[in-house]
């Protein structure tokens, strides 16, 4: 997958039915989904970022639109379920520009998105999952803690889903 992503880049017209953008938070914009993958447009205002979060251990490769993000990777220095206790520690960092997709490391998953405003733009990030999942462990640095998270789409299919005020982009 990553080797035909870098041979196919991302043509960001192709996406405008998928691309709406909050102030807020970033969206979350579900173009396809199958049992075997889904295919995700995540629209990112300039200075906006996910949460340290993992995929469930499914595959994924991110490749861009347009803009650039920084995805910086955690390691798992020690996890307790039952008290939901995770100590973290920073590991790897690197850039995904439209010339650059990547994917997640299967042996470090878990990792956080950045636009930051040094980028000075928007940016649209392209992921592909397979298998597709609902929930996710997000990780919280300060407190040592993690929890389950239900994902949540902003758009399906270009219907929107969420009441949160956006701007559809055309391009």
């Amino acid at each position: 997958m990553l080797a035909f992503l870098r041979d196919h880049r991302v043509d960001p017209a192709s996406l405008a039915p998928y691309l709406y953008f909050s102030r807020e938070h970033y969206t979350r914009n579900l173009i396809q989904r199958t049992p075997l993958y889904e295919l995700i447009a995540i629209c990112w205002e300039s200075g906006q970022k996910s949460a340290i979060h993992n995929h469930r251990d499914q595959s994924c490769w991110m490749a861009m639109a347009y803009g650039r993000v920084q995805v910086h990777n955690f390691r798992m220095v020690r996890k307790d379920a039952a008290t939901g206790f995770c100590e973290l520690a920073s590991s790897t960092n690197f850039l995904i520009t439209p010339e650059t997709p990547q994917e997640v490391d299967p042996e470090e998953p878990i990792h956080q998105v950045v636009n930051a405003s040094s980028f000075g733009g928007r940016a649209v990030t392209l992921h592909i999952y397979s298998k597709p999942f609902d929930t996710c462990e997000v990780y919280d640095l300060r407190r040592n803690r993690y929890e389950d998270v239900k994902l949540i789409n902003t758009t399906e299919f270009g219907v929107v889903k969420s009441e949160a005020p956006m701007e559809r982009v055309t391009l």
